[in-house]
């Protein structure tokens, strides 16, 4: 039923994916989650291979941060940063109002404003007179104050403006987000449409997540657009009274679970897909315990001396179970495709796996235009693996 629900029961298409295609994942799994890890490629655009194999990003983008009359997507803190249907951003206003009250960064911007009074309004008139825009290209952003979350008082503006829905993603210009008014980049028929209160928006987002989980806990259904656990208890509740959720018990699992009464449950999945670390099958790591006794975790930000599988991991689905995790690297100016690592799991196939996983990051090197697919021996399942040309 998870798997179903995530977009893995139906074969991938057998010409060449076009905007049908993605709108059908995006019904199904409601979301992608933006990453800025750009070590094999940049995480939103892996879950559409991972369902529907080889297709040109150049959709994606489109769709994403094309012109306003056709973007089919927006930006916006879905399950973190997000790539979501523009059907849903009025279900998100209300975290844009909450955010202005009391939410992300809200401490940070009283500090900004006590220090420069008026500068985020000014900011806003910036962009209103040049946009689009990124926060380096304001007359006065002022320095960075160290790496990663180290902004500039500009960048900070321009996100806390972003959170609270005043400005939005025009484009980006490579990973750099490029800013601009609602107005000029969404479609009118988008922004005219009414705000449904939070609660209402609340139940629409639950029952989102409820068709795209197939089976899931309270917090699992929680975690996925991130509603507080307690409110959205509530409305889990109401959506069990009007009928749309279906309370269940799962063996092995602590707590109940529901399904949508839509669910589907195929006798059979016949999945083969190298999936994401943030791909919504796996983000939630306790669930994919739970569902597959796979324990997984990300560990770019361990120690390359106490990492147990390697850096940029992606857990390899066959079938309906996750069999192997790989370690890969992109390496653009040699046109590799590194595989670093790659352990089977406990009681796996490992010819059958080696096979299928061989198939995979041949396609997967190909469609990313690397030449060739470079095995380095560690790992169980690594000597079943070999260095090859991609073929063409």
């Amino acid at each position: 039923m998870a798997l179903a629900a995530q977009g893995f029961a139906a074969p991938r298409p057998s010409a060449r994916p076009d905007l049908r295609h993605l709108r059908r994942v995006l019904a199904q799994i409601g979301l992608l989650q933006i990453d800025s890890v750009n070590v094999l490629v940049r995480s939103h655009y892996l879950p559409l291979f991972s369902r529907l194999g080889p297709y040109a990003t150049t959709l994606l983008e489109s769709a994403s941060w094309g012109p306003a009359r056709k973007r089919e997507l927006f930006e916006y803190w879905g399950h973190a940063a997000s790539l979501m249907p523009i059907k849903l951003h009025p279900l998100l206003r209300w975290r844009m109002d909450e955010t202005q009250q009391s939410g992300r960064d809200h401490a940070r911007i009283a500090k900004l404003e006590r220090r420069r009074p008026r500068f985020v309004n000014s900011v806003l008139q910036e962009v209103r007179d040049r946009g689009p825009i990124s926060a380096r290209e304001l007359s006065n952003a002022g320095p960075r104050r160290g790496p990663w979350w180290g902004w500039s008082d500009g960048k900070l503006a321009m996100e806390w403006l972003f959170d609270t829905g005043r400005v939005t993603t025009a484009h980006r210009r490579g990973f750099e987000r490029v800013y601009d008014l609602p107005d000029r980049v969404l479609p009118a028929h988008i922004l005219s449409a009414p705000t449904p209160s939070r609660e209402d928006a609340q139940r629409s987002l639950l029952s989102t997540a409820s068709r795209a989980l197939g089976v899931a806990t309270e917090k699992d259904l929680c975690d996925y657009f991130r509603v507080a656990l307690i409110p959205g208890r509530g409305r889990i509740r109401e959506l069990v009274d009007e009928g749309e959720l279906l309370p269940l018990a799962v063996e092995g699992w602590a707590q109940p679970a529901f399904v949508h009464r839509d669910a589907s449950s195929p006798r059979k999945i016949d999945a083969c897909a190298l999936l994401t670390p943030f791909d919504s099958l796996v983000w939630e790591r306790a669930r994919t315990e739970r569902l597959f006794g796979f324990r997984y975790r990300i560990e770019i930000y361990t120690p390359s001396a106490k990492r147990t599988h390697g850096y940029y991991v992606l857990p390899f689905l066959l079938g309906d179970r996750l069999v192997a995790r790989v370690d890969l690297k992109a390496d653009r100016i040699a046109g590799t495709l590194q595989l670093l690592a790659a352990h089977a799991e406990p009681g796996a196939n490992i010819p059958r796996v080696a096979r299928a996983l061989t198939r995979e990051l041949n396609d997967l090197a190909s469609w990313l235009g690397l030449e060739r697919v470079a095995v380095t021996r560690r790992g169980n399942l690594a000597a079943k693996l070999k260095s090859a040309p991609v073929a063409p």
